[in-house]
């Protein structure tokens, strides 16, 4: 099955979910994201997958939610990161664009700046800025 989140291999081939963002989320407790990008690929995942507890555990807990909405039927289509870059030793920003389908058949598009932090060996979303 590939990843939702569409990392491609060194040959151009879709990455299997457990080769790429599964590692991350089936194995939150010994095996985190090991940059920025892979974090925030591995949250776009969760989200395909309704994944609460792992979006919960990789948000800082500065700005992490007492929960995690997801509306019903939504189809998510495709990821595109468009940048990642190193702000600090510790910190790191990923331009992505997300797009879904709406239970009601629009289209929605999310283009963000996010903004991540590194602590004690993990990574972890803080917060983005809508583009």
């Amino acid at each position: 099955m590939p990843c939702p989140c569409g990392r491609l291999d060194v040959r151009g081939r879709l990455l299997a979910y457990a080769e790429c963002c599964g590692r991350y989320i089936d194995h939150f407790e010994t095996a985190p994201a090991p940059d920025a990008e892979s974090l925030m690929r591995s949250r776009y995942t969760a989200f395909v997958r309704q994944d609460e507890g792992y979006l919960r555990a990789t948000w800082h807990a500065s700005r992490r939610p007492s929960r995690v909405g997801f509306e019903a039927g939504t189809r998510w289509l495709g990821l595109e990161v468009r940048a990642h870059r190193m702000t600090g030793a510790a910190s790191a920003e990923v331009e992505f664009v997300a797009r879904c389908r709406g239970a009601d058949g629009t289209a929605v598009r999310l283009h963000e700046l996010s903004r991540f932090v590194r602590e004690d060996g993990r990574w972890y979303y803080v917060e983005g800025d809508w583009r």
